[in-house]
């Protein structure tokens, strides 16, 4: 007769579903990936995912709580801030895997797509409004400004699209900058017209 095992400490346990989730909604995204598939990866039993997560739902939350360590605006030179902010996001798209999950399932799913404004609006917009614009253009600012490091993300790293999953990350960077820079620190064509 073997010994049993010892028990798990309650800290390695939530590492280990935490690691199996990621794995789990980055391979199968959100729909398909199941506590039992989640659990079975984990080593555990179901119950014991529900008994520290709650819900699918919320185990899903906490697996993509990500901070994007958006720069300050105003410690960038304004000539530079296009160039640092792509870089930054190429950085973070590219170390870290779970927001290449979360913006798969965002695509796919509600509580992704939702997950991922919360991401960018939290995060993104007092950026913008860092810059010393009007704090009524901000959102609008930062939704610009996601809408091409999004793009670009989901063109490179989920459907990995040819030209953007080759093009030298140089060459990338060189191209998005201007966009991103004129983006935070034009004026407003509301304001012009």
């Amino acid at each position: 007769m073997s010994d049993p095992l010892p028990p798990r400490r309650s800290d390695a346990t939530r590492a280990a579903i935490l690691d199996a989730a990621r794995a789990r909604f980055a391979e199968d995204g959100y729909e398909r990936a199941t506590v039992r598939a989640i659990a079975r990866q984990a080593g555990i039993d179901p119950s014991m995912v529900i008994r520290y997560y709650g819900t699918k739902e919320a185990l899903f939350a906490r697996v993509v709580d990500v901070a994007l360590g958006i720069p300050d605006p105003r410690e960038i030179a304004a000539e530079e801030l296009g160039t640092v902010l792509v870089e930054h996001f190429l950085d973070l798209w590219e170390r870290d895997a779970v927001l290449v999950t979360l913006l798969r399932v965002g695509v796919t799913h509600p509580a992704g797509a939702e997950r991922m404004r919360d991401v960018f609006r939290d995060q993104l917009v007092p950026a913008a409004e860092r810059f010393g614009h009007d704090p009524a253009d901000a959102p609008r600012r930062a939704m610009l400004v996601a809408s091409q490091v999004l793009g670009m993300a989901l063109l490179r790293y989920v459907l990995r699209f040819g030209p953007a999953a080759e093009m030298p990350r140089a060459e990338l960077v060189a191209w998005l900058a201007p966009t991103v820079e004129r983006y935070i620190t034009a004026p407003s064509p509301a304001a012009a017209a």
